[in-house]
């Protein structure tokens, strides 16, 4: 059995005349660096599990992506983020919402997964069980970052959403060389978002799946839309009960969502080392590495 992990960044209408040579450098820079941090764990013998954590803590920490550090500002002007992981062996997943203290969100959700009963946790209750853990704390200063702050200030003046922006929402998946997969996902949500919205990626089945008769699932897009598909786990029923290749589960779901009026990405991986990632968007970012695999970074739709 090989093993196989693929990460994304979000995905949107990012095009090479809109984002910098910096930009664009910065964000392959940050997808590199965490699928080595997840492909170390699995060329190692490590899990899946382990695997995905690592990867989504590096993306976390890069500002380049809307998860952790880099997380946009709600209306009210803070960050408040999600987080979601699950293991595809006995389907244990744990999850949280509006966390607005814990460097890498992704980990306070493997705790919740670890070390409670619980499956999802959200707002101050999640913060609290954070510190009960001994997790990395950070201040606000951490997580805010120039250029967000500029896009939810554009936004209130008026000037709407601008149609180069991203879903923002990072995650990987993987199967590791015991055939055992594992999924996470984390984000900081949408722009200017209100009343405590909460979106598909910590929500088990909507933006996050993993089991191990069919595969791992993290999606990107327009939350509200794959909330209403339960898109991660209907692209795994769809492999494990209609036999359908990764590639093809995954474009199903996604025309269905399409059909509502949602775009958005998704990075799939099975447990016999077969895996795929599609976007109905100009745009993904994303990566792939494997043992018998190049590793490979993209964005643009054109890219291999």
């Amino acid at each position: 059995m090989t093993w196989r992990l693929l990460i994304h960044g979000g995905a949107g209408a990012m095009r090479r005349d809109r984002l910098t040579p910096a930009e664009d450098a910065g964000a392959r820079a940050g997808l590199s660096t965490a699928l080595a941090a997840g492909k170390a764990v699995l060329a190692g013998g490590g899990g899946a599990l382990d695997a995905v954590e690592a990867a989504v803590r590096v993306l976390e920490d890069d500002p380049h992506f809307n998860a952790g550090r880099g997380s946009v500002f709600t209306w009210d002007g803070g960050n408040e983020m999600d987080a979601a992981v699950m293991a595809g062996a006995d389907r244990a997943a744990g999850a949280v919402t509006g966390v607005t203290a814990t460097r890498n969100p992704v980990s306070l959700a493997r705790a919740v997964l670890d070390n409670s009963e619980h499956v999802l946790l959200s707002g101050a209750g999640a913060d609290e069980f954070s510190l009960a853990q001994g997790l990395e704390q950070a201040g606000a200063e951490w997580f805010a970052i120039a250029e967000r702050r500029r896009q939810l200030d554009e936004l209130k003046a008026g000037a709407g959403f601008d149609s180069g922006m991203k879903y923002g929402t990072v995650g990987a998946v993987a199967c590791d060389a015991a055939g055992h997969v594992a999924a996470a996902t984390s984000t900081g949500g949408l722009t200017a978002k209100r009343w405590g919205r909460i979106g598909d990626s910590p929500l088990i089945g909507a933006g996050t799946w993993a089991d191990d008769r069919a595969g791992a699932i993290s999606c990107t897009g327009a939350g509200e839309y794959f909330i209403r598909a339960c898109a991660a786990h209907e692209i795994a029923a769809r492999m494990r009960l209609a036999g359908l290749a990764p590639e093809a589960a995954a474009e199903t779901v996604l025309a269905e969502i399409r059909a509502m009026g949602g775009t958005g990405g998704v990075i799939v991986a099975a447990p016999d080392g077969r895996h795929a990632w599609r976007f109905t968007t100009p745009a993904m970012y994303r990566g792939v590495a494997g043992a018998d695999l190049p590793t490979l970074v993209a964005i643009y739709g054109d890219e291999a």
